[in-house]
C-alpha cells in the first residue's frame, strides 16, 4: 500500500479507536469522511461501525454518510454536480430551498461554495484565486466554469496542497485548465497572489490569531487588490443553535476566534474604507430570525 493511502485510513480510523473527536462535529465531517475514506470504506465489512464510531453515534450525520457511501457518493465532486452544473438558477433555487430550512441534499460546506461561486460569476471575473485553497473544493469547482481562464490556490499547509493536487488529478492535466498550486502565508508579501480579478478567503480568517488579521488586510487588499474579494466566516451567533455546543466553544479546535455579525461588519467595513472597496453582506445557510445564518460573507469590490 502506499504510504498516502495508508494515511487516508488512519485519519478516519484514529477516532473510531479512540471512540472520541476533539473537536466540534458538524456536517463538513460527513464531507472529510467520504474524501478520505473513497475506494476503500464503501466496501469495508465494519463499514458501519467505522462510520458510527466516527460521528460520536450522532445518528444523523451517521445516517448520511452511511446513505451517501451505499450510493457510492464521494465528496464535494459529486456533490456538485446535482447542483444543475451551478447555473445561476440552479444555485439561487439552492441556495434559497436551504435559507428557508427545506430538507434538501446539499450540506454547509457545500453552500459557501456554492455562494462564493455564484458571486464570483455575477462578478464577471475570468482569473480567481483561493487564498487558504485546503484540499481545493472550490478550485474543482472553478475548473468546471468555462469563464474563468486562470486559477490559482495556495495553503500555508504543504499536506493540504498535496491533497488538493491528488484530488484535482493534476497530473493528468494539460496546461490550458491546470490551476497553479503553492505553499504560502496570507500574512506577508508574496507577487505571486498579484493579478487576479478575484480572491477568495472562504473560512479562513478565524483560523489566525486576531492580531494578525492587519497583516491580511494589507497583503490582500493593499498588496494584492483584486477587484473582488470574498471572504466567509462563522457567525458565532448561531452556534446556540447547535445542539450540545457550550457557550463560548468554537465550531473547529484550530479557530483562534469566532465574530458575531456586528464584529464581522465592523472589521470588514473598516478594511473596505481603507483600501477603496465596497463591501457588500450575504447570509449563507439555514436562516434564524435572531441568530441569522451559520456563515456570513462579505463580498467586497474595488
Amino acid at each position: 500500500m502506499r504510504l498516502r493511502d495508508l494515511l487516508r485510513h488512519i485519519y478516519v480510523l484514529i477516532p473510531v479507536f479512540d471512540f472520541r473527536k476533539h473537536y466540534w462535529i458538524g456536517d463538513e465531517e460527513v464531507e472529510k469522511l467520504l474524501n478520505h475514506g473513497e475506494g476503500w470504506l464503501e466496501n469495508h465489512p465494519a463499514k458501519v461501525l467505522i462510520t458510527r464510531r466516527y460521528f460520536n453515534k450522532l445518528g444523523r450525520l451517521t445516517r448520511l454518510a452511511l446513505d451517501r457511501l451505499d450510493n457510492g457518493e464521494g465528496g464535494v465532486e459529486t456533490t456538485m454536480d446535482a447542483a444543475e452544473e451551478t447555473t445561476p438558477d440552479g444555485i439561487a433555487a439552492i441556495m434559497s430551498a436551504a435559507a428557508e430550512n427545506e430538507t434538501f441534499p446539499f450540506r454547509l460546506n457545500t453552500l459557501r461554495l456554492l455562494a462564493v461561486l455564484s458571486e464570483l460569476k455575477a462578478g464577471g471575473v475570468h482569473s480567481v484565486i483561493d487564498l487558504g485553497c485546503g484540499e481545493g473544493n472550490l478550485l474543482q469547482l472553478l475548473m468546471k466554469e468555462k469563464t474563468v481562464t486562470a486559477i490559482a490556490g495556495t495553503d500555508v499547509s504543504l499536506s493540504a496542497l498535496e491533497r488538493a493536487a491528488e484530488k484535482l488529478k493534476l497530473d493528468r492535466l494539460g496546461e490550458e485548465k491546470k490551476p497553479t498550486l503553492f505553499q504560502s502565508s496570507l500574512c506577508y508579501r508574496d507577487k505571486r497572489f498579484k493579478g487576479y480579478d478575484a480572491a477568495a478567503i472562504v473560512e479562513v480568517i478565524e483560523h489566525l490569531d486576531e492580531g494578525r488579521l492587519p497583516a491580511l488586510a494589507q497583503v490582500v487588499f493593499g498588496g494584492a487588490a483584486p477587484r473582488m474579494v470574498i471572504v466567509t466566516t462563522p457567525n458565532a451567533e448561531y452556534n446556540a443553535n447547535y445542539p450540545g455546543m457550550e457557550a463560548g466553544r468554537f465550531r473547529h479546535a484550530d479557530h483562534r476566534f469566532e465574530w458575531n455579525r456586528a464584529q464581522f461588519r465592523a472589521w470588514a467595513d473598516a478594511v473596505a474604507a481603507r483600501y477603496g472597496y465596497t463591501v457588500r453582506y450575504e447570509d449563507v445557510g439555514a436562516w434564524d430570525e435572531e441568530k441569522g445564518s451559520p456563515t456570513q460573507m462579505g463580498v467586497f469590490t474595488k
